[in-house]
């Protein structure tokens, strides 16, 4: 007997891609994959999505990106975390497009640029409302302008990340669509031109109209996950990973019985209590308990009681479930 696995759906996050894909007006892609592809490995997501038509993806760490291009991922690849410029000649080196969050990163890429006459592609992030890495507003212009009279840097793409897009008031979002509107413009007046402009998150693709970008991030939707409930849910979208853990045992227990830490789950009726070998060591969230569900031969059957560390109950009522 064996205790709990992830299985990994690769079909199905092929799936999710042409539903968003279709979604966005077949706009590219830039599937993010940082985090070990959200916990459903970055490796073999990038892979699958790569054979599958995505030509761009994201990660948060230098790491991340040279692992990628270690299993063989050849597209494009943008890194989130503000530039380290120790490690400017591995992003030369692996291609990877670090990205621009702060005056001081741009004057770095020049200075590495004007010494050894390349440095690493890179995007412009502006900070319009996360009130996170970015550059500030005021800032843009100045910077776009530095840019213009440094062609040596290779400044292709510029984005910003919207805060509240999966929310049911829009408002904020739209302020903050309006500021990096201004920024775009500001840079068309100097004549700059980006390849990419890109601001959308899983939440935007499903809120705000995408025409004024020509690519879209998504993370979340991929993996088959709705950001919030605030948010239309008319995608068909598949959950890319199945949980499963065994049956260690089964007790039939009599009305009013207290299941677990606490006793806060009470069994309403004579029922047969499953215990499950798997438990929050494994990632099994300890709050679930609440109102969680488990799904047993295309039946749902609630959590019972607390999650405890290596093992969980579930009351299967009338039905008797087989060990294993």
């Amino acid at each position: 007997m064996i205790g709990p696995k992830a299985i990994i759906h690769l079909d199905r996050l092929k799936t999710n891609y042409d539903l968003v894909k279709k979604q966005v007006g077949n706009k590219p892609i830039m599937a993010v994959v940082k985090a070990n592809g959200y916990g459903h490995g970055s490796i073999a997501c990038a892979k699958a999505l790569e054979s599958h038509g995505c030509d761009y993806f994201s990660v948060f760490t230098i790491d991340e990106g040279i692992e990628l291009r270690r299993a063989g991922i050849k597209s494009d690849i943008l890194v989130f975390s503000r530039m380290d410029t120790a490690r400017f000649a591995e992003a030369i080196n692996d291609r990877l497009t670090l990205n621009i969050s702060h005056v001081k990163d741009q004057s770095a890429l020049i200075s590495y640029f004007k010494i050894h006459g390349q440095c690493p592609k890179v995007h412009l992030k502006v900070d319009t409302g996360m009130t996170r890495l970015g550059i500030d507003i005021k800032d843009a212009a100045d910077m776009i302008e530095q840019l213009n009279e440094n062609p040596g840097i290779a400044c292709e793409g510029i984005y910003s990340h919207f805060a509240t897009a999966d929310e049911g008031d829009l408002s904020y979002a739209y302020e903050q669509e309006s500021k990096f509107n201004s920024v775009l413009e500001n840079a068309r007046n100097r004549g700059y031109t980006f390849k990419y402009v890109h601001f959308s998150n899983s939440g935007a693709v499903l809120n705000i109209d995408q025409a004024n970008y020509n690519i879209v991030r998504v993370g979340m939707l991929l993996y088959g996950a709705f950001p919030s409930d605030e948010v239309p849910m008319d995608l068909s979208l598949q959950p890319v990973m199945e949980f499963r853990a065994p049956i260690v045992a089964l007790r039939n227990v009599p009305s009013g019985t207290q299941v677990s830490y606490g006793g806060v789950y009470q069994s309403g009726s004579n029922t047969h209590i499953g215990v499950i070998q798997c438990g929050f060591a494994d990632g099994f969230p300890r709050p679930w308990y609440e109102s969680g569900y488990v799904s047993y031969r295309g039946s749902q059957f609630k959590i019972a009681g607390r999650i405890c560390m290596d093992q969980f109950m579930v009351d299967f009522e009338d039905t008797i479930p087989t060990e294993g």
